[in-house]
């Protein structure tokens, strides 16, 4: 699964966006595939080493300004649980200290979910890969691949069953462990950021943490559309769609955070091995929750094509677009045709 080392700047930037502006990159592999319409307005910020954006419709039935900073400040929790990189983070302190006291709601959800997870995915889906990605970190800072015997050590440091989890605390049973949320941070984002904009009364947004979801839709348009991108060609729509009400759509593939410049090797791992999956190159889920999504992505990437139709079964009506790595695409799921 993912443990990936994007940059550490989390400051937000925060910009008002007037409706007009040109169709917005989502992530590394989604793009809003139509213009923002009049009545829209786009707020932007960056987090999760990425820019997230959230388009709200202002149609005079609720006050937008609450709902932008309920939603900014929705995605500035999670990054203060789940962000590698803040040493003051939940996760860091964990990863420091091999215990945290007092977790918060946020961090105890995405920690929970990531075991419940691990166990339906008999492993593949691995929150404690983090030594492992520190191995190909460490390598790559020196200009070189790691040796086997560096990553055999770190692949005896992961195993999700030797985290504890309660109320009070999240501690590791072994030495050396290292936790990563990376794969369900921005999913739970945009799942808390929805709540968020639909609290104050907000009827129809999309919400862009590198995740995406739709909340109604586009004022006198339909749903909102989006894409996913060819991760072998910049700019170029593998597909576009429909993202029906309160449905939900995230990406892994191997062209986000890679080491080798033939995307081999890159942040999602066998956790088994150490080595990334050879299968895929990209897969998109949409799921009823950003965090099913999130999750389920990754876990597709590892566990390949084969066993992709087992996963969403986790999430009765998600579907699955893969893309191999001959470029080669499929579609599955129930879902197909009503997302």
């Amino acid at each position: 699964m993912t443990a990936d080392g994007k940059g550490p700047d989390r400051r937000f930037v925060l910009g008002l966006a007037a409706a007009g502006c040109a169709g917005l990159a989502l992530g590394a592999d989604i793009v809003l595939a139509r213009r923002p319409e009049a009545s829209m307005v786009r707020r932007s910020g960056l987090a999760f080493g990425t820019t997230v954006s959230v388009t709200l419709v202002d149609d005079g039935a609720a006050a937008i300004e609450p709902a932008f900073e309920a939603a900014f400040a929705a995605i500035r929790a999670i990054e203060r649980a789940a962000n590698l990189f803040d040493p003051g983070s939940e996760i860091a302190r964990l990863n420091r200290d091999g215990r945290l006291d007092h977790p918060s709601a946020d961090f105890l959800a995405m920690v929970r979910f990531a075991l419940h997870l691990a166990e339906a995915t008999d492993g593949a889906f691995d929150p404690t890969v983090q030594p492992i990605w520190c191995a190909w970190r460490d390598a790559h800072l020196q200009g070189r691949m790691p040796d086997a015997a560096t990553l055999a050590a770190a692949v005896t440091r992961v195993g999700y069953r030797a985290v504890r989890v309660a109320e009070a605390a999240v501690a590791f049973a072994g030495n050396g462990m290292g936790l990563t949320l990376n794969a369900l941070a921005q999913g739970l984002a945009t799942d808390r950021v929805m709540a968020a904009v639909a609290a104050c009364g907000i009827r129809n947004a999309f919400i862009d943490t590198g995740e995406l979801g739709a909340r109604g839709g586009r004022p006198n348009r339909g749903p909102w559309r989006v894409g996913i991108a060819d991760p072998r060609a910049v700019g170029r729509l593998l597909t576009e769609f429909s993202l029906a009400d309160r449905r939900f759509v995230a990406t892994s593939a191997d062209n986000q955070t890679f080491w080798t410049p033939d995307f081999a090797e890159h942040h999602i791992v066998e956790p088994w091995s150490g080595h990334s999956p050879r299968a895929l190159a990209e897969c998109a889920i949409v799921a009823s929750s950003g965090l099913m999504a999130d999750g389920l992505s990754t876990a597709a990437m590892v566990v390949g094509p084969a066993r992709v139709g087992d996963l969403l079964a986790l999430d009765p009506g998600a579907i699955a677009y893969l893309v191999d790595k001959a470029g080669r695409t499929a579609a599955l799921g129930p879902g197909i045709g009503a997302v």
